[in-house]
């Protein structure tokens, strides 16, 4: 294909990309209600537990406030909604410029890297509740909460997002073994700093009080990092055998 036809079939996978986005909005914009009620449960909650409901509530500073926030979280949700479609579209467009043995590789990432990404997402949601619960422990008697809208909204979806992320990045370590770039044992001879850095993480994600939530967050966080040094040594030695054999690795 031509350059001109290359750019041609760019453009028919983003415009097929942008209405599923599209599509995904409007499905998310119907579902606003729930996923508002869901978010603001632990606020519900710290208002119980205090019983000055009036005194802790989300507020909404400006007047197109409210609509402000469906539409954000209408996008957000969408790109999820719509991912399947939008994923489809990338790969379609980039798969004729790879390799056979590089489309095998994309598809193990993909298909590692999505699960991973959700349930990370799950754990980050998870533990949302109670750093807010834990947050609002720390207010002083008779004090109002009232949490801005759109910085609460922020604060979820960057939180469920950052933790989905760190889950995903072992399955990179593993593409960097399979492209030659670390070995298994270099991964695995990181493994202090990797457990320092996974600490601090889950110490910067999560309220310092939180110690139990802190504790699990890093050790699934550890036990990945493992899992992703062991399966690149696994790989490492298949190379070796297949190399020793005389095979292509």
């Amino acid at each position: 294909m031509s350059l001109g036809q290359h750019l041609v079939e760019l453009r028919r996978r983003f415009i097929i990309a942008v209405i599923a986005l599209v599509v995904g909005m409007v499905i998310a914009y119907v579902l606003t209600d729930w996923i508002i009620w869901a978010m603001t449960e632990p606020i519900r909650i710290v208002a119980e537990k205090r019983g000055e409901s009036a005194l802790v509530s989300l507020m909404y500073p400006t007047i197109t406030g409210p609509f402000d926030l469906r539409l954000r979280i209408s996008f957000v949700v969408g790109i999820i909604l719509s991912a399947p479609v939008w994923l489809w579209q990338l790969w379609a467009f980039l798969v004729p410029g790879l390799t056979r043995k590089e489309i095998r590789y994309t598809v193990g990432f993909v298909c590692a890297a999505v699960p991973l990404f959700f349930a990370g997402c799950f754990v980050g949601w998870w533990v949302m509740p109670h750093i807010v619960e834990i947050m609002a422990s720390f207010s002083a008697e008779g004090a109002a909460n009232w949490y801005d809208a759109k910085y609460y909204y922020d604060f979820v979806f960057k939180l469920v997002v950052v933790v989905g992320i760190s889950f995903v990045l072992p399955v990179f370590l593993v593409a960097l073994n399979l492209a030659g770039v670390m070995s298994g044992k270099a991964i695995l001879k990181g493994w202090r700093v990797a457990v320092i850095v996974t600490v601090a993480f889950a110490g910067l994600a999560t309220p310092a009080a939180d110690i139990v939530s802190m504790l699990m967050l890093a050790g699934i966080l550890i036990v990945l990092f493992f899992a992703a040094a062991g399966l690149s040594m696994l790989f490492d030695r298949r190379r070796d055998k297949r190399a020793a054999a005389g095979l292509t690795p």
